[in-house]
């Protein structure tokens, strides 16, 4: 059971860090700082989530 658990959470996340990306490639942001954001939500994903929620283009 405890798989199963990890698997929906795991498919949540990567369901919130694919919408974040979506909505940072739709922003009105330059294209250097959406290619900037989109790469910190790739490589820290749970860091660059919170910075973005924190810190993104509002837009």
């Amino acid at each position: 059971m405890g798989i199963e658990v990890g698997g929906l959470l795991g498919l949540i996340w990567l369901v919130i860090v694919v919408w974040a990306i979506v909505k940072v490639a739709k922003s009105s942001a330059s294209g250097l700082a959406k290619l900037l954001w989109i790469i910190a939500l790739l490589v820290f994903p749970l860091v660059g989530l919170i910075a973005w929620f924190l810190f993104g283009p509002k837009g």
